[in-house]
């Protein structure tokens, strides 16, 4: 592989913004200089690339995606090979993705089911998470192997019941098991059985526009839930507890409650809960079908308080909790029931746009962007040091973004292979020019190089996040 100098940027990583150069040979980045110095002035390389006026910064990691996930009677509709170049174009270079566990199934059977999808086709490097739908004796006497081969993290839903859904009994043995094995666990925090009753009366109430998708999962019942997995994760002896795309306010202080008391919980929100609202689910007709996702957009005020709340550090990730439906041929299934319409909003593309503009809005600074959305879920996951940021023996993945870009967020111009976007019309300043992945350019200015089969499997680390 060529040697590739990136000369003229600003580099900036959750620790730092500095001017400096960026040497990558061999995959990785072999080196940094403050620009104009002797040593990056001696630099030889095959490549140079310019980012005079831009920004250097680590290629982001969404810890949360689900490509060709099945669910509600279809499967999502990126694909990996899709899902992952979508994600490259918006300057994201490693996915954590989910394997499923059927019922009466297997963890390995699923991890080797969803390694059979995702072989040759990323086009960026790609990790798993495990969802354990069926937590039984057998089960877990899997997961020490799992962890071993860097599969350090397990997914239970207190949702969904009848499907993914698992009672606290089950809940509280993988959160035992987690703890003697050093795995995190990961919770969907609603309570799925409650949430069932409202929705059972809406429908029989003749209540079935998408709007009540949002009303009959109140964010009481994510507060009660998110109480109720950190409880039992005390219970359990305290393993890393993260609860994924949280919404609520009210579950964001019983988040900032359990840290201040010193344990080991951690949160992660999406762009979704940050710029939407519970009033696209309104949107005349059948429009606010593309707006399903669970857990729900919440009334505006919950954003303010996911904001503060990265501040803060209360939460700490933002992933995208990519799952996309076609409006046309997927959402469409539940016309006339707001609960048969697939749960799930594509986004794996625009995350570090949108973040990039909470910047210039002054909600979060420059190295926050980096820290929440490359370094953090690095970190939480088990990935550090070869990814999230840049730095002497990181994997070379790396973005050229122009903080000066002005770019308007449509579904004609994206990549995701979805029919709508959830944030269509949206102006944004700041946009990806060159992405490379492991020191292999992927995107060059503007323009697609990569190909299908770039991207590896990552075996991870437990988690390497603290506090």
């Amino acid at each position: 592989m060529a040697r590739v100098v990136i000369r003229g940027g600003l580099l900036v990583t959750a620790a730092d913004e500095v001017e400096a150069d960026v040497l990558v040979e061999d995959e990785k980045v072999a080196a940094l200089a403050a620009r104009g110095s002797a040593a990056a002035e001696g630099w030889t390389a095959e490549r140079v690339i310019d980012a005079t006026g831009m920004y250097v910064i680590p290629g982001g990691v969404d810890a949360h995606t689900h490509m060709e996930m099945p669910f509600g009677g279809t499967v999502a509709s990126d694909s990996f090979a899709t899902g992952t170049r979508a994600a490259a174009w918006g300057g994201t270079t490693t996915v954590v993705d989910f394997a499923v566990q059927e019922r009466g199934g297997s963890p390995r059977a699923a991890l080797d089911a969803w390694h059979e999808k995702a072989a040759g086709q990323c086009a960026i490097d790609y990790s798993f998470h495990l969802i354990m739908s069926d937590v039984t004796a057998g089960a877990l006497g899997e997961m020490d192997a799992l962890v071993g081969e860097g599969v350090t993290s397990f997914k239970l839903f207190m949702a969904y019941p009848g499907a993914l859904y698992s009672d606290d009994g089950r809940i509280l043995r993988a959160l035992q098991h987690a703890e003697r094995s050093g795995a995190t666990v990961m919770v969907h925090a609603e309570n799925g059985i409650a949430i069932d009753v409202l929705v059972e009366q809406a429908v029989a109430e003749g209540r079935t526009a998408p709007r009540y998708h949002g009303e009959t999962r109140p964010a009481l019942l994510e507060a009660e839930a998110t109480h109720r997995a950190i409880a039992l994760a005390r219970v359990a002896g305290g393993p890393p507890l993260y609860v994924v795309h949280v919404s609520a306010e009210e579950a964001v202080r019983e988040l900032a409650a359990a840290r201040d008391a010193g344990l080991p919980v951690f949160g992660e929100t999406c762009p979704q809960y940050l710029f939407l609202s519970d009033e696209e689910l309104a949107r005349p007709g059948f429009e606010g079908a593309k707006y399903v996702c669970s857990t729900p957009l919440r009334p505006e005020g919950h954003g303010a308080a996911l904001w503060r709340a990265l501040r803060t550090d209360d939460l700490q990730v933002v992933s995208t909790d990519h799952c996309p439906f076609c409006f046309a041929e997927q959402k469409e299934l539940g016309r006339g029931d707001f609960s048969l319409i697939p749960n799930g909003l594509p986004g794996v593309e625009h995350r570090m746009d949108l973040l990039h503009q909470a910047v210039v809005e002054g909600r979060i600074s420059r190295r926050r962007w980096i820290e929440v959305a490359c370094a953090a879920p690095a970190r939480m996951f088990g990935l550090y040091g070869r990814k999230g940021t840049v730095a002497p023996g990181s994997d070379a993945d790396i973005v050229v973004y122009d903080p000066a870009a002005e770019q308007v967020i449509s579904a004609a111009n994206h990549h995701m292979n979805v029919d709508y976007s959830a944030y269509e019309g949206r102006r944004v300043m700041g946009q990806v020019v060159t992405v490379l992945s492991r020191g292999e350019t992927v995107v060059e200015r503007r323009r697609w190089t990569g190909r299908a089969g770039w991207g590896t499997f990552v075996p991870r680390a437990t988690c390497q996040l603290v506090g």
